[in-house]
């Protein structure tokens, strides 16, 4: 037919070209399936060690021996309750006791409970405290006695004084018989305070009044029911007359117009004791605190030199070992 071509067959040579093509790219595309098969294999691989080195970082180790050391130190603090007497606090002692205490016993961290004698010792009782430092020696007793303390050491003393206004209306100016002075003061209705929170300043002026066979009641016996500072405090805005440890008043002396009037009975001695308690929380702290503050060092460095660069006199009288 016109306009129409034949077909021409390929000749041997050609055919045999053509399947050595086709050869050639089946291997091609075979090589190629197992590359990327390879490819994949290897990116899980990595992704796998990636998370395996990562996963210890959830867990930081210490950088430095000094930071796992600080780490141990803190975790291994404990508290060391120590109930006292508010006339140690406002005297100023125990922000010189304390600090020279830790430099010996770093493990401890002091947290010191200020309040009368009598409720130091109803701490020491409930398990609420581990050591005590208070001066009420017939409350003491009575607290070892009832099997509440282990162990019972002096450490220091001072001495209580009357201490009134510098008109002085009941003239006891210069006594020496704190009984007297007391009898003196109550005659003259003059005013009084009285700290009445069951503390050894309390404790000891009732054995006053007792001694001077007074019981004192009226408008010019007045009751605080705060500690030594509040007291004298008080005592001197109001121009009255109160019983107080001589620690606290040379403290407070500055700001004061209360003057010593009374002085040198002894009736009047103070005696402080420190006490472990049986229902202890921290029973080896207490321990350490008893034996540190009637150590020689604790007793000439730091209770013997107390106050005497400020009012030219020690404010409390080591005397660990001298007396009951």
């Amino acid at each position: 037919m016109i306009g129409r071509k034949s077909r021409v067959a390929p000749t041997g040579n050609q055919s045999a070209w053509l399947w050595a093509l086709a050869l050639m790219l089946v291997v091609a595309l075979a090589l190629g399936v197992v590359a990327v098969g390879c490819g994949g294999g290897e990116e899980t691989t990595s992704t796998a060690v990636s998370a395996t080195t990562l996963a210890p970082s959830t867990t930081a180790a210490p950088t430095s021996t000094s930071e796992a050391s600080t780490s141990t130190s803190v975790a291994e603090k404990s508290d060391l309750i120590l109930a006292s007497t508010t006339s140690t606090q406002d005297s100023g002692l125990f922000d010189v006791l304390i600090p020279a205490f830790n430099k010996v016993y770093p493990q401890y961290t002091v947290k010191v409970v200020a309040v009368g004698s009598g409720e130091a010792l109803k701490l020491g009782e409930t398990g609420d405290a581990d050591v005590l430092l208070v001066h009420s020696p017939a409350a003491e007793q009575t607290f070892m006695d009832d099997g509440f303390g282990v162990d019972r050491k002096a450490v220091m003393y001072n001495d209580f004084i009357i201490v009134g206004p510098p008109s002085d209306p009941a003239k006891i100016k210069g006594m020496t018989d704190a009984a007297a002075a007391l009898t003196a003061i109550a005659n003259a209705k003059a005013l009084y305070y009285n700290r009445g929170d069951k503390s050894g300043t309390d404790a000891k002026e009732k054995t006053l009044w007792k001694a001077a066979n007074i019981t004192p009641s009226g408008d010019w016996y007045q009751v605080t029911g705060q500690g030594m500072g509040e007291t004298l405090t008080i005592a001197d805005q109001k121009g009255g007359y109160t019983l107080a440890d001589r620690g606290t008043f040379l403290s407070k002396k500055g700001s004061l117009q209360l003057e010593i009037l009374v002085e040198g009975d002894k009736a009047l001695f103070n005696q402080y004791h420190v006490i472990t308690c049986k229902n202890a929380k921290n029973v080896q702290g207490g321990n350490d605190f008893m034996n540190w503050i009637v150590s020689a060092d604790a007793q000439q460095n730091i209770i013997a030199p107390f106050g005497k660069d400020k009012y030219g006199q020690g404010l409390f009288i080591p005397n660990a070992g001298q007396v009951e």
